[in-house]
């Protein structure tokens, strides 16, 4: 079978089991192609609201369909792939966010989206690399507890210097990746071109860009600008996305090292399955339920 044949018999499957599909934007381009939303964390939270479909099918990874399900109780969310985690969401627990909470009395909760739907449970908001800044703006708080991605916060803080935050020390193996090195070397060799990063990545790696922002962030500002190259700061998947975009310009990757392998367990074949039946059913238990959706309810209240 064809990749333009399998795909064609997921768009038909969709239909006849009313499926809706989300994917994120690290999945490669022929499982976007067959999607219903593409998206970053905080656009995929949100179109998973939207949607008539009585089924969802998440390709990406686990914090993301739990997402979808929280905002979606009375929808069937699949995993495509049960494989596909996150290393960020593994590093820190909700037992962690109550001890700092403890340590730092007065301070708001605020926790990146990618962690586990258990964590979200001890936080008063939740947060995405596109809606951080506007959300953190509008709490009216000024002292933040910032969990888990301490590189995202930190440009979070330089960008609400009015804020007083705390983090917790931990990150994106992949963003992180990213070294000056590197960045310096992309430059010298393609001198006319803008380099644009990932906030997950270590801070004096995104003190050389010259935009920083979300997955569609980045796709956004590259899509919009004059400019004709760029060098890209995140997934290699998203070079490729621009490739099919805007034919007519140029993108490097900065760093071989940038593959979300959790990403790219999940295959379109994957989609297909879970559209057949044969996905990973996210459950969550009703406490779990009630209380993680409290602050994604805020996030979305916050962020508009």
């Amino acid at each position: 079978m064809t990749t333009r044949e399998l795909q064609d018999k997921i768009l038909e499957l969709k239909k006849k089991n009313d499926f809706c599909v989300l994917a994120h934007a690290y999945q490669g381009q022929e499982i976007c192609d067959i999607a219903d939303f593409v998206g970053d964390s905080y656009g995929l939270s949100v179109n998973a609201t939207k949607t008539s479909a009585k089924n969802i099918v998440m390709a990406g990874v686990r914090f993301m369909a739990e997402t979808a399900k929280l905002l979606n109780p009375d929808k069937n969310v699949y995993l495509a792939n049960s494989m596909a985690g996150c290393p960020m969401a593994d590093q820190i627990d909700k037992e962690t966010v109550e001890k700092l909470k403890e340590e730092n009395p007065g301070y708001t909760a605020v926790c990146y989206i990618n962690t586990t739907s258990d964590t979200k449970r001890a936080v008063d908001v939740v947060v995405t690399s596109s809606s951080a800044v506007k959300i953190i703006k509008n709490i009216k708080n000024d002292k933040i507890l910032f969990i888990p991605d301490c590189n995202l916060g930190r440009w979070v803080e330089k960008e609400c210097p009015e804020k007083k935050f705390v983090f917790f020390k931990g990150g994106c193996p992949t963003h992180m990746r990213i070294t000056e090195e590197e960045v310096k070397a992309c430059k010298a060799a393609h001198p006319d071109a803008e380099f644009l990063v990932h906030p997950e990545a270590l801070p004096p790696v995104s003190a050389m860009a010259d935009y920083v922002g979300s997955t569609t962030g980045i796709m956004k500002y590259a899509k919009e600008s004059p400019k004709k190259e760029f060098i890209i700061g995140t997934e290699q998947s998203i070079v490729e996305h621009l490739q099919y975009e805007c034919p007519d310009k140029k993108f490097y990757l900065v760093s071989k090292g940038l593959v979300c392998h959790n990403m790219k367990v999940t295959t379109l074949m994957d989609v297909y399955n879970a559209i057949s039946g044969s996905g990973e059913l996210i459950t969550l238990p009703p406490e779990t339920m009630l209380e993680a959706k409290k602050p994604i309810d805020e996030m979305i209240s916050l962020g508009g």
